[in-house]
């Protein structure tokens, strides 16, 4: 899990390196993104005891920088303001997940989705931000006529292709370490990969490690991160048009990051739960409420320090693999995330061409929960088809959701499917249309 520690900071900023306000934000969330790691796996370790570990959810990131900090880039807006208003948006869905988890509420909410919809929702994400990993090196560019196009190869200087060959490099990497069973291969493939493009690029990193760098890091934090939720401006910021597109749209974002953190995580938890076979008899993770609870607390405590939607990571069942299967499996992963909090200044000297290949890896193993879908019955082949590609592009993970439960609806009530499990999907699609038919984002 070691890799998400670069990798977060990074994607909340979207490599917008040079705009103001960016590298603040990098610092911020760096420390934020640790602390709230520490924090959501001890819980598991003292409090559920269960040997699973949790950090900033992939793809919930990625989703967390589109809508808030990407657009204040593309309209030349306050970046600290938009990611500080994004974080109350985190701390109000935590909070509903808290709640729902404390009251059972959760499990009918999972029930009540459709099988199709809770088995896109994952894969569509992964296909989002490896499409995302693809554009942040160029591997995938712009194009004037077909809006996207390969890397341009032929006549190009290395300076500017560079990034995207080893990119691809990094990520065979990855693939063929994995495939060898060699533990950490996404790790190793970013520490390697950083060196390979050095030495291609003939550039030297910045080394001049410091206490003083170190201290800039907590400064920023203190600043700009653990205070953003105590701030009267960011509540304001996070329902204003200009932030958020308004109240209903926060409304909508609010309801989206609580329900992609849901499921992630409930699809998560039973994966690691059957490698660890700690299924009970009815097939369900044991004490999986104690599980939820620790993960809506670790997005609300994720969200006070500065750092988008906690979850917890499917790499857990590497870890339930190599035998781990009490609390304290939780704990020395903890201790191991907080000692990264003084290595700042290392994690900054990474290049976008070494991190791109976990997302687009990750991508990778985001979809298989697809091949799942019943693709002979149309009324969960299109809304799952539909959740699945429009979040890549429309550049939206809600979007994506909303267009997919649309669609369910429409097909189950016109083929006469429609029963009164389908009420809470209908009220989950009405909102979205009237987000799409009304809303300002």
């Amino acid at each position: 899990m070691a890799y998400i520690i670069v990798v977060n900071p990074n994607q909340i900023v979207g490599f917008s390196f040079g705009v103001e306000g960016i590298d603040k934000i990098w610092n911020a969330v760096y420390i934020a993104s640790i602390l709230a790691a520490v924090i959501g796996t001890l819980l598991y370790a003292f409090y559920a005891k269960l040997p699973f570990a949790q950090a900033c959810g992939m793809g919930l990131n990625s989703f967390f920088f589109v809508s808030f900090v990407l657009p204040q880039v593309i309209n030349g807006g306050s970046t600290i303001e938009g990611y500080q208003a994004g974080l109350v948006i985190i701390l109000i869905s935590g909070l509903i997940f808290l709640i729902l988890s404390l009251t059972g509420a959760r499990e009918a909410l999972a029930k009540a989705m459709p099988e199709c919809i809770k088995k896109s929702i994952p894969a569509g994400i992964g296909l989002f931000i490896a499409f995302l990993g693809f554009q942040n090196v160029g591997i995938i560019a712009d194009n004037e006529y077909t809006l996207v196009q390969f890397v341009k190869i032929n006549g190009a200087k290395w300076e500017d292709i560079a990034p995207a060959i080893i990119a691809l490099l990094g990520f065979l990497i990855i693939v063929i370490l994995t495939k060898l069973g060699v533990k950490g291969a996404v790790l190793i493939s970013i520490l390697a990969t950083s060196v390979i493009y050095y030495l291609a690029t003939w550039q030297l990193p910045d080394l001049e490690i410091s206490f003083e760098a170190i201290g800039q890091s907590f400064k920023d934090f203190a600043d700009i991160g653990i205070t953003a939720v105590f701030t009267p401006s960011s509540w304001k910021n996070a329902f204003s048009p200009e932030f958020t597109g308004g109240i209903f749209s926060a409304i909508m974002l609010i309801i989206t990051f609580c329900i992609v953190d849901m499921f992630d995580t409930v699809g998560t938890l039973y994966g690691a739960a059957s490698e660890a076979g700690m299924l009970d008899e009815n097939g369900d993770p044991v004490d999986i409420d104690k599980a939820m609870t620790c993960d809506s607390v670790a997005t609300v405590a994720g969200a006070v320090c500065g750092t988008s939607t906690c979850t917890t990571f499917v790499e857990c069942a590497s870890g339930v693999a190599a035998g781990g299967r009490t609390g304290l499996t939780s704990l020395v992963t903890s201790i191991c995330f907080a000692i990264c909090l003084f290595l700042a200044p290392f994690a900054s000297i990474i290049p976008a061409a070494a991190t791109a290949p976990a997302l687009i890896y990750v991508g990778v193993l985001m979809l298989k929960n697809f091949s799942k879908v019943d693709m002979s019955d149309l009324r969960s082949s299109v809304p799952a088809f539909l959740t699945l590609i429009m979040m890549p592009l429309t550049y939206s993970i809600a979007n994506g959701i909303g267009i997919g439960c649309i669609s369910y609806v429409l097909i189950t009530l016109f083929t006469g499917k429609y029963k009164k499990k389908d009420i809470a999907v209908t009220i989950i699609a009405l909102l979205f249309l009237c987000k799409f038919i009304f809303g300002t984002i």
